[in-house]
């Protein structure tokens, strides 16, 4: 099995995405979502890539997607915020829904990939079977309400119209927005089998965040990775076995 180029469109505009399916007429499917300025050709992180390709050989399907304005999707990256990244993992949804020989869905997001994935999960309760979140990065509520992002620090009363992190500029609607949103509420409303798994050493995202989720679900397995950072580079094994035992098993 291997990835195919395809595009899927929302609102006109074209999102990248990497789709591989196994030759077989059903079939379970995986997909996976990137974090905060994340995008399928990674320059930091491959826990994505590689965890899909370890999906592909159990035999699962797997779809990955750039959200607007990362990677090779069009739109201006300083236009991203929450709501419209949920617009692009939607269209993604519709694109799974019209594939043929689909049995169970299956969410995973990494980051701010793993807030949305939580998300989701929660608008489509009925449609996803399992969800994994990977250091989901719920407190960008907290952060947002108090002014900080990736280190860059803003006064949340006078909200810049952009905020410039050097390698890229952020539009201050992302942050006007992102104190309002009821992640943990939405998430909530999902209420099948979850994987929670976070860095034990995070230090962009308190684990606190991850086990919250454990307090609002009904069937959530939840793991700190031992000496392990954000993006998951430490004990990478362990996040692998776990992610692909508990989709498979």
């Amino acid at each position: 099995m291997s990835e195919k180029d395809v595009t899927i469109t929302r609102d006109g505009l074209q999102l990248a995405a990497k789709v591989a399916i196994p030759d077989s007429k059903e079939y379970d499917l995986a997909i996976l979502a990137y974090g905060f300025v994340g995008m399928m050709d990674p320059k930091v992180n491959d826990l994505l890539p590689v965890l899909a390709e370890k999906l592909q050989e159990k035999g699962l399907a797997t779809v990955r997607f750039d959200f607007n304005g990362h990677g090779l999707s069009e739109g201006p990256l300083d236009n991203m915020s929450i709501f419209n990244e949920l617009e692009d993992y939607e269209a993604v949804m519709k694109y799974v829904f019209g594939l043929e020989g689909v049995k169970k869905i299956y969410l995973i997001g990494h980051s701010q990939g793993g807030v949305l994935s939580s998300m989701m999960a929660g608008y489509y309760a009925d449609k996803i079977d399992k969800l994994v979140i990977m250091s989901s990065a719920a407190t960008l509520v907290d952060d947002a309400r108090i002014g900080t992002c990736m280190g860059q620090e803003y006064d949340p009363n006078n909200v810049p119209e952009k905020l410039d992190f050097k390698d890229f500029k952020l539009n201050g609607w992302y942050f006007r927005t992102a104190k309002f949103i009821n992640i943990y509420e939405t998430a909530a409303a999902y209420h099948g089998p979850v994987l929670a798994l976070h860095g034990e050493k995070d230090e962009i995202v308190n684990n606190y965040a991850s086990r919250h989720y454990q307090s609002i679900y009904d069937n959530c397995e939840f793991h700190l990775i031992p000496e392990s950072d954000h993006g998951l580079h430490q004990n990478r094994e362990e996040v692998y076995d776990r992610v692909v035992n508990f989709l498979t098993k």
